[in-house]
Parts: C-alpha cells; sequence; structure tokens
C-alpha cells in the first residue's frame, strides 16, 4: 500500500495522472511516424496522360507502400517552376523530387542524355536490363551526385516515332531548312544533316507547328501526340524510329532530402520507382495501340517512313555526335562505353528472339 501510494504521489509532482503513464510511449510512437511531405514537380501538363499521370502513379505508390509516412504533392509544368527548369529546382531543393527527361539537360550534363535515348540504340527492354543489371543505375548515380540528385527510371514511352512533317520527306534534300522541335543526341544529329532543330515544353508545341515556328515536331508517341492534337497541325506523321528506339523517363530526388530518409522508406521511394516504370510501359503499349489506329482510320493521318538515304544518313550523323561528345566529355565516355557494351552484349539474342519472332508473324499473319 505504502508503495502504491508513493508513486500516485510521485505523479501527481510530475504534473501526470494515471492517463500519463500510458500516452508517454504514444507520444514517443507518434514522433517516429511523424508524415513526410515532399513537392514533385514535372515537366509536364497537370495530370497529362501518361507522362502526368505517371507521376501521379509514382507519389500514390509512395504514399501507399509506406502506409502513408510519406505523401508526395504532385505540380505540373509551370506550377511551381517552368517545365524545364526541373533538374535544377530539385538539385537546389526547391523541390524534393522531380518527374522529366535526362536529355533536357544536356546543356547542363551531357552524360545525361544517354540515359533517356540513343539514336538507334537499344529497345526498352535491353535499357531496362542494363540499368538494372548491366550497371546503367550506378552511372547514373554517380554522375547526378554531381549535381546532388539521386535518379530513378520512373516511366519509359517505348518506342517513339520519327515525328509529325508538314510536308512529305522524299529524300535528303527535302529536310534542308526544316525547322523541328526534337531534343537529346537525335537533335544534333538531325542538325548536322541540315535541320535547324529546338528544344521546347510539350506544350508549346502545337502552337509553334499552327504558326509556322516549326515545321515540324517530335513529340512522344500516338497516345500523347493525339492528345496534343498534333495530327490538326501536320499530315505526315514518320514511323521511322531511329531518335528514340527507348525513352526512359526519369524521377529525381534531391540527394540530401534522399541522405535524410530512413532506409525503409528509401526502399519504398526505390520500388515505387520500379513500379511505375513498368506500368507506364504497359500502358503506353496499350494506349498508343488505340491512338494509332484513330489517327489513321478516322483522322486520316498519313504513315511515312523515311527514306534510306535520310536513315543512312541519320545514322553516320548520330556517331559522328556521340563520338565527339565521348572525346570531349569524361563522363559521356564512361556511360556511353557501357552502354555500347552492354548493347553488344544483348543484341544477338534480342535479333535471334525476338526481331526473328517478329519477322515470322509478320510472314504467317495477314
Amino acid at each position: 500500500m505504502q508503495r502504491r501510494h508513493f508513486l500516485k504521489n510521485t505523479l501527481k509532482t510530475a504534473g501526470l495522472g494515471a492517463a500519463g503513464v500510458v500516452a508517454a510511449p504514444f507520444i514517443s510512437t507518434a514522433k517516429a511516424q511523424e508524415t513526410i511531405t515532399w513537392n514533385m514537380v514535372t515537366s509536364w501538363p497537370k495530370n497529362f496522360p501518361a507522362l502526368g499521370t505517371g507521376a501521379n502513379e509514382f507519389a500514390e505508390r509512395i504514399e501507399t507502400l509506406s502506409g502513408g509516412r510519406m505523401r508526395v504533392r504532385v505540380h505540373g509544368a509551370g506550377e511551381l517552376v517552368p517545365a524545364l527548369e526541373v533538374f535544377d529546382a530539385v538539385s537546389s531543393g526547391t523541390a524534393e523530387m522531380g518527374h522529366s527527361a535526362s536529355y533536357y539537360w544536356r546543356g547542363k550534363v551531357a552524360a545525361s542524355q544517354f540515359f533517356t535515348a540513343v539514336p538507334f540504340g537499344m529497345t526498352t527492354q535491353e535499357t531496362n536490363a542494363w540499368l538494372y543489371h548491366g550497371g546503367g543505375q550506378e552511372l547514373w548515380d554517380e554522375v547526378y551526385a554531381k549535381h546532388n540528385l539521386k535518379p530513378f527510371a520512373v516511366g519509359n514511352t517505348t518506342t517513339q516515332p520519327g515525328g509529325w512533317f508538314k510536308k512529305e520527306i522524299n529524300s535528303l534534300e527535302d529536310l534542308q531548312g526544316v525547322k523541328l522541335r526534337l531534343p537529346g543526341l537525335a537533335g544534333e544529329a538531325m542538325n548536322r544533316i541540315g535541320v535547324t532543330t529546338v528544344n521546347m515544353a510539350g506544350g508549346e508545341i502545337f502552337t509553334a507547328m499552327q504558326t509556322g515556328a516549326l515545321d515540324a515536331a517530335d513529340w512522344v508517341s500516338p497516345y500523347n501526340d493525339l492528345a496534343f492534337g498534333l495530327h490538326q497541325v501536320a499530315d505526315y506523321y514518320y514511323t521511322s524510329a531511329w531518335n528514340e528506339p527507348s525513352a526512359v523517363l526519369e524521377g529525381t530526388v534531391n540527394l540530401d532530402a534522399w541522405n535524410a530518409l530512413p532506409d525503409d522508406l528509401k526502399a519504398v521511394v526505390t520500388e515505387a520507382a520500379r513500379a511505375a516504370n513498368l506500368s507506364m510501359i504497359s500502358e503506353f503499349t496499350f494506349r498508343n495501340a488505340q491512338a494509332l489506329d484513330t489517327l489513321v482510320n478516322e483522322h486520316d493521318v498519313k504513315l511515312r517512313s523515311f527514306p534510306d538515304d535520310v536513315m543512312q544518313a541519320l545514322y553516320d550523323a548520330s556517331q559522328e555526335v556521340i563520338r565527339e561528345q565521348t572525346e570531349s566529355d569524361a563522363d559521356s565516355k564512361k556511360v556511353y562505353d557501357s552502354y555500347r557494351a552492354f548493347q553488344e552484349t544483348v543484341r544477338p539474342s534480342t535479333d535471334s528472339g525476338l526481331f526473328t519472332y517478329l519477322k515470322t508473324r509478320d510472314t504467317v499473319i495477314n
């Protein structure tokens, strides 16, 4: 009885009732489970099909997999920062996360281009294999750490067509002086064969085509191109997928914010990125098929392929651009050497497997 009386008086002196004995561990747990709220800035219009909604899905997966311990607010292009300032915003900590495409940053980080698309490069499946199993992710981490960023593959638009043109291209001569929206290594290759290329945000393309500021434009693929109404400003859709045989979309995390996360939440972000990557690939495969049918059969879009002399010139120019870049930038050489070696490793398997099957399928199925 004396011991119980002593404990009761001690608690009263400390300002705690009986509830205080229970509340103490509850308060400690609540602090441990405090919600982390991040902002994600993107290069896409808010809720834009696949690109914008893919960023949304990434954020939702993080919240779900973390049990609500992490929440990510997604901002469309221009809401917090302009579309092409995502890299700087996340690097500086203006936002904790970003969703964009790495080849937009070629003027800041030359090697970044190889993590989106390489002309005449690997397929989507091959690119994922390089990132996940061939050392690509480790090189990406190394290059971006210099800019206070942690990168992830968060989506892929799969094979992208060669773009929309107001006039038909029947020869290399027809491309001379054409003003084309096309970023990355492919854009530089086009410059080498007489085309004037520019990099601009997706939301500006339609108006630029409509007003004549552009004669042609590469955007994404049928699903997103249809959403932007590009069939209304150009008649010819070139299916020659030399420029972006695979196009990785990147998620970036401010490295200071990343390092502050506990290991379990780092694992949550990593697995959410992988899941969102696969989900977008699957969605594009389905939606592109639907959109291409709509473009051709409802809007009378004319599908074309670049003639052989154009394709050869583009290949030669691409190799020249890549060679010059890797000779002048150590990071570019390191990344491309890895990329090229992996492509040479997997190509025989792809050619004897998938490519052979597709040719056989075309032969036997009318």
